[in-house]
């Protein structure tokens, strides 16, 4: 039974989709670079990010893309950047590794897009 259910266990937790944390368990007092970064976030910085942007605004959004695994169209990059040109206090965009071509994220939410809409990013900022 033990041998049943440790294979279960392990089955199951391969399965689970790799995906950007939520919460702030583990964070670090340390800002990213920039608001536009061309390399992944640590996801303590990212953490501490969701907490308060740059260390002591606003919760932050982090906007993170996935052009390895997935086939994004050639302009998505600069489309990300001019939204988020538009929140310069709080709002942040890095390439990830997760399981998703888009994901944004805030403290305890996360939505995941399978393209580029403009409409859903905003909405989800504000």
């Amino acid at each position: 039974i033990f041998i049943a259910v440790f294979g279960g266990f392990i089955w199951y937790a391969s399965t689970m989709p790799n995906l950007p944390p939520t919460d702030l368990q583990g964070h670090v007092e340390e800002n990213p670079s920039s608001h536009i970064i061309d390399k992944p976030m640590p996801e303590s910085i990212q953490k501490h990010m969701l907490e308060h942007a740059d260390g002591k605004g606003a919760p932050g959004v982090i906007i993170q893309y996935n052009c390895q695994k997935y086939t994004c169209r050639s302009d998505l990059v600069e489309k990300l950047k001019t939204v988020v040109d538009k929140y310069p206090q709080n709002v942040y965009l890095a390439p990830g590794s997760y399981d998703g071509k888009i994901i944004l994220t805030r403290l305890g939410k996360r939505e995941i897009l399978a393209d580029f809409d403009e409409g859903r990013i905003i909405d989800f900022i504000d």
